[in-house]
């Protein structure tokens, strides 16, 4: 099937059932609010297709997510941007972990921030060997996506990256065993959709049924507990603090480089 695109997301539905979901926004894939909008309706659009079995979510360039665009919201007046973002971010999450098919995330280079909230909550994640998985929040003056990330490392590893903007290593995730498979990023591609193709296989209604029952059985709501972390990004942007971290992130050029919040 012929792709179809929007903004900065690419979606193709291959004749065996995987919708390969692809992002790329150079530099360094961080979305701006339309591009995490984008994203939410490619994954609803995949699952709401009868003949998709499989979501394979995947990036081009450098990395496979930077989060949210700073720039973007250093640009905007008043708090537009940072409400626009949180509220990308949550449907995009929300996308993935509500997708009715299960999605599989191939992960190469960074994954910050907004990344950590998509592959956190996706069913199978295999990385590059050069994968690394972060949340840089608070040296952005933010909150957010520890819920996803508590997901993928023990409780106090996950205490400790927050803390410290620490990142975790593909090799580190996959001993934890929230990480699949880790290869050279060259073959990364084919080991997701390998991996894509052997849910593909199975019979689509009782994956969907599968996939369903999963979620049902989670220990906590994931829709739930991200929407109370924003509430406190919420907070620092009204006290004023997230505005001077993100400028002294920034420089004195706001626009000089992107970041991540989640």
């Amino acid at each position: 099937m012929s792709p179809t695109s929007h903004a900065s997301v690419t979606t193709t539905v291959h004749p065996d059932g995987i919708a390969e979901i692809v992002v790329d926004n150079p530099p360094v894939n961080a979305l701006p609010v339309a591009g995490w909008f984008a994203l939410a309706t490619a994954l609803d659009a995949a699952g709401a297709d009868e003949s998709v079995r499989v979501v394979l979510l995947r990036a081009e360039g450098r990395g496979f997510n930077a989060g949210v665009d700073i720039k973007e919201m250093q640009h905007t007046d008043g708090f537009t941007a940072l409400l626009g973002a949180n509220r990308g971010c949550f449907a995009a999450f929300k996308a993935v972990y509500e997708c009715p098919v299960p999605v599989v995330t191939a992960v190469h280079g960074f994954c910050l921030g907004g990344g950590i909230g998509l592959v956190g909550n996706s069913d199978v994640i295999v990385a590059s060997d050069d994968a690394t998985f972060g949340l840089p929040e608070v040296d952005r003056g933010a909150l957010g996506a520890a819920t996803h990330l508590s997901r993928m490392v023990p409780q106090h590893r996950m205490r400790a990256m927050v803390y410290t903007s620490a990142t975790a290593t593909a090799q580190e995730l996959h001993a934890y065993g929230s990480v699949h498979s880790v290869v050279p990023r060259e073959q990364l591609r084919a080991a997701a959709l390998a991996v894509a193709t052997s849910i593909a296989e199975k019979d689509p209604t009782v994956i969907r049924a599968a996939k369903a029952s999963l979620n049902g059985i989670d220990l906590w709501d994931v829709n739930r507990s991200y929407r109370f972390e924003q509430g406190f990004t919420f907070e620092l942007n009204l006290t004023g603090v997230a505005d001077r971290i993100r400028d002294e992130f920034a420089g004195t050029d706001k626009a000089a480089r992107p970041g991540s919040e989640g």
